[in-house]
């Protein structure tokens, strides 16, 4: 399945590329940006490399995954976003992670926005979910604007998440 590149009003999703290497790894290498994502562990660029064929590697085992975003005006790359599935993960989920020179433009919620329209139409899951580390503020208030709904907690690669569902719209 080729990678489709969508756009938002500011943002366009589009697969990543080689050349995304450098404003990625920059990106896992600040501890502020990685502290909610993943381990919260910083990587080398060496390890960002590996994550972005992980990454990649879903859309081929999946029909789905992550996409780069790129800050449509500037073409800078922000961050990335998408559906993605780790082996054993229960549902899909919606995950995104930006740059910390794109925090608090609201990005995280217009490009998932996207992406659910996108997933719902596309991919048709059954269910979405997110998950959240509790201390992670900005992201349950990204949660809440998209109407998603705190489930339960557990714990997620060592540290304590709350797991968030978004709901079909029932028009679709």
């Amino acid at each position: 399945m080729p990678i489709p590149t969508l756009h938002t009003a500011r943002l366009t999703l589009r697969p990543l590329r080689a050349t995304d290497l450098a404003p990625f790894a920059a990106m896992h290498a600040d501890p502020e940006v990685v502290r909610h994502l993943g381990t919260g562990q910083t990587r080398t660029t060496a390890e960002t490399w590996d994550i972005m064929a992980r990454l990649l590697g879903q859309w081929a085992l999946r029909g789905y995954g992550m996409f780069a975003i790129e800050e449509t005006a500037t073409a800078r790359f922000a961050g990335r976003a998408g559906i993605l599935q780790p082996y054993e993960w229960p549902a899909p989920e919606l995950a995104y992670g930006f740059d910390r020179p794109f925090w608090g433009q609201g990005y995280a919620t217009e490009a998932s926005r996207a992406l659910l329209d996108w997933a719902w139409t596309t991919i048709a899951p059954p269910r979405l979910i997110s998950y959240v580390r509790p201390a992670n503020a900005g992201s349950v208030g990204v949660l809440r604007k998209l109407g998603a709904t705190l489930t339960s907690e557990t714990e997620m690669l060592g540290a304590p998440a709350q797991i968030w569902d978004h709901r079909r719209p029932s028009r679709l």
